[in-house]
């Protein structure tokens, strides 16, 4: 009798009369339905939690690392942001105040005629462009004279103790008399009170509760 008959002949109902070789592979069989029962009931899940657990911990260890480099750089950090704080200052203490814009407006004009030129257009903006430290207020002008005149004034301008920028030249072609054209707009900026500073802050912050809100 070959093993596939010797099997056929078993009683399923009266396994204690099986030949010991089948009873120890029928235990071998359900052994291993049993490991991969548990593995996919109970296993699968524990597996899933420790490696989510194991996650977890590395994500915090990283975060620890990052914010034990910057406590141990702390002092460091300060120093920068104050040396920041200084420059910041120094370049907001090249620009006038409200009442030093009247002036500055003044020498940009007396840097023309100063050159020979003649002012066709020169006019500042009725309003300001706003930031939180400082204001900017274009001033539209157009001026003519010899090409030596006019790149002179534009140097002479560059060289104001005042931040003042010439921005979107244009220079027509000369005349008959060779006298040339220029249109340009000259960006001056000043640095805000406190009052306006503050009401510069309120601003952003009120801008940003509603954009928020909006969401």
């Amino acid at each position: 009798m070959n093993l596939l008959e010797e099997l056929r002949s078993l009683d399923p109902k009266q396994p204690g009369n099986w030949p010991w070789p089948i009873k120890l592979g029928a235990m071998g069989l359900i052994f291993l339905a049993i490991q991969i029962g548990a593995f996919f009931l109970l296993w699968q899940a524990q597996n899933e939690a420790i490696e989510a657990g194991r996650v977890e911990v590395d994500k915090q260890k990283q975060t620890f690392l990052e914010k034990k480099k910057l406590a141990v750089n702390l002092d460091a950090y300060k120093q920068q942001r104050a040396e920041i704080e200084q420059s910041f200052g120094a370049l907001l203490k090249q620009l006038p105040n409200k009442s030093e814009m009247d002036a500055l407006l003044i020498d940009i004009n007396q840097a023309g005629l100063g050159r020979g030129l003649a002012f066709e257009l020169f006019k500042p903006s009725q309003t300001e462009n706003f930031t939180e430290f400082y204001a900017e207020l274009p001033v539209n002008l157009k001026v003519t004279g010899n090409y030596h005149d006019l790149g002179a004034f534009a140097s002479d301008v560059a060289k104001m103790p005042r931040i003042v920028l010439l921005t979107d030249l244009k220079v027509d072609p000369p005349n008959k008399e060779g006298t040339l054209s220029m249109e340009a707009v000259a960006k001056t900026y000043r640095y805000l009170d406190d009052e306006e500073v503050s009401k510069q802050k309120k601003a952003a912050k009120d801008k940003s509760a509603k954009k928020a809100g909006g969401k």
